[in-house]
C-alpha cells in the first residue's frame, strides 16, 4: 500500500510540474490557423524576446475589432490572429486610397469590398509607429485583414511570435 501511495503522490507531482507554467501563465501554447492568409495549420507560441519586421505573430484584438471581425463571420470572439509585423516604432505608416505605403515603399494594396461585396474599414493618411505600436499586415495574401483597415496595433496585443509546427501549403 505504501508504495502505491508513493506512486500517486510521484503521479500527481509529476502532473503538477507539466501543468504548473501553463497555470502561471495562461497565454496559448498553440494555435490553430484557418484563415488562408497564411498556410493552415497548427503553431508553436513563444515569447517575443526582440522585434522585427516579418516576424509572425499571435495577437488578440481588442474589443471593438472582435466585435467587428465576429459580426462579420471572419473570427469568433476569442480567438486571435495571427500577422506579420510590417511596421516598427519609428516608421511611418500611410494609406492613400487603397495604397498601402510603409516609409515612402509601397508595400500592398487593400481592398474596399471583402469576398462578399461587404465595404471593408477604411483609414486614411500617413501614421507614425509609436513606441508601443507595430503594423501589422500579411503582404503575402490580398484578402488578409489586417492593418490595411484596422491601422496600427499595440504591443500589448501580441501574445507572442508563432512558429509552424504542421502547415498545410496551398496545392
Amino acid at each position: 500500500m505504501r508504495r502505491r501511495s508513493s506512486l500517486v503522490v510521484a503521479t500527481l507531482f509529476g502532473v503538477a510540474l507539466l501543468l504548473g507554467p501553463s497555470a502561471l501563465d495562461p497565454r496559448p501554447r498553440f494555435v490553430w490557423n484557418a484563415s488562408e492568409s497564411l498556410p493552415i495549420g497548427l503553431y508553436a507560441v513563444h515569447p517575443i524576446r526582440d522585434w522585427y519586421v516579418t516576424e509572425l505573430v499571435v495577437v488578440r484584438p481588442q474589443a471593438q475589432l472582435a466585435s467587428f471581425l465576429a459580426a462579420g463571420g471572419y473570427l469568433p470572439v476569442g480567438l486571435p490572429m495571427l500577422k506579420r509585423i510590417l511596421a516598427l516604432p519609428g516608421q511611418t505608416v500611410c494609406r492613400r486610397e487603397l495604397l498601402i505605403i510603409v516609409d515612402g515603399v509601397e508595400v500592398g494594396a487593400a481592398r474596399s469590398n471583402d469576398h462578399r461585396g461587404r465595404p471593408l474599414p477604411d483609414w486614411q493618411g500617413c501614421r507614425a509607429v509609436g513606441d508601443e505600436q507595430i503594423f501589422l499586415m500579411n503582404w503575402q495574401s490580398d484578402s488578409s485583414l489586417d492593418g490595411r483597415y484596422f491601422g496600427l496595433t499595440a504591443m500589448s496585443d501580441v501574445i507572442g511570435r508563432a512558429a509552424p509546427l504542421w502547415t498545410r501549403e496551398p496545392s
